[in-house]
């Protein structure tokens, strides 16, 4: 999952992102309505967390104007406001939840897989490549007949390579979207983690699924190798 939190209170904001990180949720923060707007409208995300006093642009302006360009990424929004005419703007301008603060990582994080759900008819429900399969609702991975156990890491790059099958991805393109746009450390966890799943995926079945693309990154073959 790839989560884009806009939240300009500092502590609060590195303390979500520290919890979401914890779940193995990739999560970008931004801490105004202008560039939460911008990355909104640009990035692939599976939710987006706002909040509604912010600076440049609020959080209520930001929403209209991502409805008005028919982004219809699932939109949670966090505040602190909880009056019922704020709860009742924040729907009529196209929220899908509204979770008021201080609130518990747990809860949001059940609000949040609640709106993925929701929203998943819009979405492939299994992903494949030949006859590479998974299965994002019940996280399974199978070769053929053959159950595949990833780790969490393990299944989220799988996902991400799935997702974008045939297409080269660099290695910062893979950072960002199975780690997280502040990931400050070696890039070289992109090559470690491919050779974990060529390990799983590829090398027990005599394929070549994920190919190097040399001088830029990888790619996933469409047909699964």
């Amino acid at each position: 999952m790839r989560v884009l939190l806009v939240e300009d209170q500092p502590l609060l904001a590195d303390a979500v992102r520290r919890g979401l990180l914890a779940e193995h949720v990739a999560v970008d923060v931004e801490a105004d309505g202008i560039s939460g707007l911008r990355m909104a409208s640009g990035g692939r995300y599976d939710v987006v967390l706002l909040d509604i006093m912010l600076p440049g642009l609020s959080g209520y302006r930001v929403l209209e104007e991502l409805r008005r360009r028919q982004v219809w990424t699932p939109v949670l929004m966090l505040t602190a406001k909880d009056g019922e005419y704020d709860e009742a703007d924040a729907f009529e301008l196209g929220a899908d939840d509204y979770l008021t603060k201080p609130f518990s990582m747990v809860v949001l994080l059940a609000r949040m897989r609640a709106l993925v759900r929701r929203a998943t008819p819009q979405r492939p429900p299994v992903l494949t490549a030949g006859d590479l399969l998974l299965d994002p609702a019940t996280r399974r991975v199978r070769r053929g007949d053959v159950t595949i156990e990833l780790t969490p890491r393990e299944f989220g790059l799988l996902e991400f390579l799935l997702r974008r099958a045939g297409d080269v991805l660099t290695r910062t393109e893979i950072l960002h979207g199975v780690w997280d746009a502040h990931y400050d450390g070696d890039s070289n966890v992109v090559e470690v983690y491919v050779r974990y799943l060529r390990h799983k995926i590829d090398k027990p079945f005599g394929r070549h699924g994920i190919e190097t693309v040399r001088g830029v990154g990888y790619r996933l073959a469409g047909d699964g190798g």
